[in-house]
């Protein structure tokens, strides 16, 4: 396709307004088109042709070229020059009615044995919290039944390195990559009373917000600075009592499968306590549920890497030889 052809049926879409050629020495993508964000009419005066675009030309488009260095842009890269970003650790599936079809049914599994695993837990909490107030092993035990029920008709999880991990009612510090909604599920699969740190907002969700709560699910309120240090403290309590803390030092899930960076607060309560660190690497769950796109199950496969524990009194060095396992394991697992 011309660019100029191009450039008129992009033009022509309503939420792309006000084209912007911007003029530098060094253009780094010269087959892109640059769009202002702002919804407006676009009057067909202000379209311009490609071949223009990438010229400078002062007088007749200075104020398009002043206002593109103060308005936020975004970049359409054309078809000639490609889609996709060559760094990315994997591409996305593509969107596909039976991967929805798939999500859909996903959902109803795991909802409905949410519901009849619940009914559970409600009746024995009580007993849970008299006998066993910080490992709550039996919320454990049916939050691992929820997993691999949820899982099991639709992907496979195979588990390298299980015998790195400790036993269940030693006070450990987990830590992996994160890279999908998917990535509870299968940590839950390894049967270990794992306590997670999770949004305050998810605890609102029916069946499933109130099962966490009963299983002992660490609440945090994000960028509050006050509810991050009650729950470093919270976890600190848990460990010196015997039970294990779970993290994502990531913070959140990546869109792209490269690794993040890590925050300290898990190596911190590791060195401060004297307990081990277990670095996981999760591979597959970012292919099958892409973040952003939890709608979807793509087909696909599920490994779990449980790595040697790692341990010390200094938080700099535990993050740095848990980045460097999950890291490593993930360039060699492609």
């Amino acid at each position: 396709m011309a660019y100029s052809s191009c450039a008129q049926l992009v033009l022509n879409c309503y939420p792309y307004k006000d084209l912007v050629g911007k003029c530098s020495k060094n253009y780094a993508i010269r087959h892109c088109l640059v769009f202002d964000k702002r919804k407006s009419p676009c009057p067909p005066q202000q379209i311009l042709r490609t071949d223009e675009m990438f010229t400078c030309k002062p007088n007749r488009y200075s104020k398009l070229h002043n206002r593109f260095n103060v308005l936020r842009s975004v970049v359409v890269r054309s078809e000639i020059a490609g889609a996709g970003s060559p760094a990315a650790a994997y591409q996305l599936p593509e969107f596909q009615l039976t991967s929805k079809v798939r999500g859909v049914c996903f959902y109803a599994v795991t909802s409905i044995v949410a519901i009849f695993l619940f009914v559970f837990m409600v009746i024995g909490h009580p007993f849970v919290l008299l006998r066993d107030r910080y490992q709550r092993s039996f919320h454990h035990l049916m939050a691992k039944i929820w997993a691999l029920m949820t899982v099991f008709p639709f992907f496979k999880i195979k588990i390298e390195g299980f015998e790195n991990l400790p036993p269940k009612n030693s006070p450990t510090v987990y830590v992996a990559n994160h890279q999908s909604f998917l990535d509870i599920y299968a940590l839950l699969t390894l049967g270990r009373n794992l306590k997670f740190i999770s949004k305050t907002a998810i605890f609102l969700f029916p069946i499933v917000g109130w099962a966490m709560f009963l299983m002992g699910v660490i609440p945090l309120k994000r960028m509050d600075s006050r509810s991050q240090l009650q729950t470093l403290k919270r976890c600190m309590e848990i460990v010196k009592n015997g039970g294990s803390v779970f993290f994502f030092p990531e913070g959140t899930r990546s869109k792209d499968g490269r690794l993040g960076n890590f925050k300290k607060g898990a190596f911190s309560i590791a060195a401060k306590t004297g307990v081990p660190v277990v670095p996981i690497t999760l591979v597959g769950t970012g292919k099958i549920m892409p973040a952003g796109m939890e709608g979807i199950l793509n087909p696909g496969s599920v490994k779990i890497i449980i790595h040697q524990p790692v341990q010390g009194d200094n938080p700099d060095t535990l993050c740095n030889e848990a980045v460097n396992v999950i890291s490593n394991e993930l360039i060699r697992q492609g």
